[in-house]
């Protein structure tokens, strides 16, 4: 294929030889043959391909935002010759970045990195990466495309946080239910003596009651758990306030891992994830926040009734902006539901006094660091 300077050389051909031929001038005609002999030159050279062998990284994956990421990416010439200069451009968020890479000896790699954009949290798609030579008088040029994609994880930047608060202390005799699972030392019910039951566990006063062996049924008592719920509809956010709603409710699910709660983190868009106590499941919670954008058919809090547990022994964490107070009635409606319920509210602009919500804690804050020194105030209480 033809760069802009060859098409301007095979013009110059054209008119110079045409002009020549025309004005019977052999000095244009000279020059116009001189022309037409650097394409075909150009032409032939590019007939001698390179054999490449490329290979590009993204180091590391992922990110926390403003942190460093690269791109490397590794050529091997695998030909007995050498191989001319060669460029690479990879597209790196919807935008081509350049690579110059140098002629490379036979059998010769050479390794370049180039920087990654981090500023912003976000995932961020690397590639297609497209590999192109050229020749010396840069008339020709040819590309290839390598169709293999990378992806970036910028995760929001958190702050240390306590996590949100179940409203009671954890101890071994917590909530239990008929669904945990046996042979823990909590007290859940008395169920009838089956065969092969710890004749320790029979009770004997209502065995006698009832004219039948009855045990204490003893569970696993409930860990309490802690969801999170970050609005993402449009209209109660500024972009800078989503930004702090975001990076809040990654504060909250590192606290809850940190602390060893499990962890179920929604969106009102429909995202989900969730993590277990020894912090399985926090990168995927992570890349879900690095990905996560306000959508105006969102249908924000009014989502919340339909996420309501099954089970009981849940703590609820909101973050918000600032909704229509109708979106805020859906709290009180689903408190008995939930252990606790603890509201945060962002508002780049004025923080108003929290809405009276019952049974809700509320806070106001104008920033993540505002965020991070009233919740951690708050929680101590």
């Amino acid at each position: 294929m033809l760069t802009r300077s060859g098409l301007v050389v095979a013009l110059a051909a054209a008119i110079l030889l045409s002009t020549g031929a025309l004005l019977d001038y052999p000095e244009l005609t000279l020059l116009g043959f001189a022309c037409l002999i650097a394409i075909l030159a150009a032409a032939l050279w590019m007939l001698a391909k390179p054999d490449l062998l490329v290979h590009r990284q993204i180091r590391p994956g992922r990110v926390t935002e403003g942190e460093e990421a690269v791109g490397v990416i590794t050529v091997t010439n695998e030909m007995s010759r050498r191989c001319p200069p060669i460029t690479a451009a990879e597209w790196v968020a919807g935008r081509s970045v350049g690579v110059p890479l140098p002629s490379l000896a036979p059998r010769a790699g050479h390794s370049m990195t180039y920087a990654l954009p981090t500023s912003r949290r976000g995932v961020y798609k690397v590639g297609p990466l497209t590999i192109g030579h050229t020749d010396p008088l840069r008339l020709m040029a040819v590309t290839k495309q390598y169709a293999t994609e990378s992806t970036l994880y910028v995760h929001p930047q958190t702050d240390l946080v306590h996590p949100v608060p179940t409203g009671q202390s954890r101890d071994q005799d917590g909530p239990t239910s008929s669904l945990a699972p046996q042979g823990g030392i909590a007290f859940h019910s008395l169920r009838d003596y089956v065969s092969g039951d710890d004749w320790r566990l029979i009770h004997w006063k209502s065995s006698a009651r009832t004219g039948q062996l009855m045990v204490r049924h003893n569970v696993v008592p409930n860990e309490p758990r802690l969801m999170i719920l970050l609005d993402t509809s449009e209209s109660p956010y500024t972009e800078k306030s989503f930004e702090d709603a975001v990076s809040a409710a990654a504060s909250l699910c590192v606290a809850a891992v940190r602390a060893g709660f499990p962890l179920e983190l929604r969106t009102t868009g429909g995202g989900m994830t969730a993590a277990d106590q020894t912090g399985e499941g926090l990168t995927p919670t992570l890349d879900l926040l690095a990905g996560v954008e306000r959508d105006r058919q969102d249908p924000g809090l009014a989502a919340l009734p339909s996420m309501v547990p099954e089970q009981g022994a849940v703590s609820l964490g909101v973050v918000t902006g600032q909704p229509e107070p109708a979106m805020l009635t859906a709290l009180p409606q689903v408190r008995s539901r939930f252990m606790m319920i603890s509201l945060v509210q962002f508002a780049d602009t004025y923080a108003a006094p929290p809405s009276a919500l019952h049974g809700v804690v509320s806070m106001n804050v104008r920033s993540r660091e505002e965020f991070a020194a009233t919740w951690n105030d708050l929680v101590r209480r």
